[in-house]
């Protein structure tokens, strides 16, 4: 692993955790669907893998006590997205990447305007964060995904 961005992750906030993810989940997609192009059936699954298990990492974070319908939106949605790329994974297709790259990116602008609230409060008191001091309960697993408990 890149140990800059390694660093970035061990010092990310909460919210830019989700960000990374969601980014994460959408290279490896692109990368699924170069793969497919060239038939390099071994990387696109993989990719697709890696896809997969962001999105259930996404969904093991969601606080469903603090936001019952939207947890449950968009833990249908996730679900609705990783049949989608089993669909492509199985079929050999490109579609359901396509799909589920266009939902991925929707979510990511979405997320990219949800203010930071340790970001603002560190800039309010003219301050940075300790190194690490968000990113608790976040790791690295061998398959290149973050793993993130998301707590504000």
């Amino acid at each position: 692993m890149n140990p800059y961005f390694e660093q970035m992750i061990l010092s990310a906030s909460p919210v830019e955790l989700i960000r990374l993810l969601y980014q994460r989940a959408i290279g490896a997609l692109r990368d699924a669907r170069v793969s497919l192009r060239q038939g390099r059936v071994e990387q696109r699954s993989a990719s697709i893998n890696i896809a997969y298990a962001v999105l259930t990492e996404l969904a093991g974070s969601l606080r469903a006590e603090e936001a019952p319908e939207l947890a449950a939106k968009l833990e249908g949605l996730y679900g609705y997205m990783q049949t989608r790329l089993v669909d492509a994974n199985f079929r050999q297709v490109e579609e359901p990447l396509t799909e589920v790259i266009g939902l991925l990116t929707i979510l990511a602008e979405a997320w990219s305007a949800v203010p930071d609230p340790l970001v603002a409060e560190a800039a309010a008191q003219s301050r940075w964060m300790p190194s690490g001091a968000s990113a608790r309960g976040s790791a690295i697993g061998d398959d290149g995904v973050i793993r993130v408990a998301v707590s504000a």
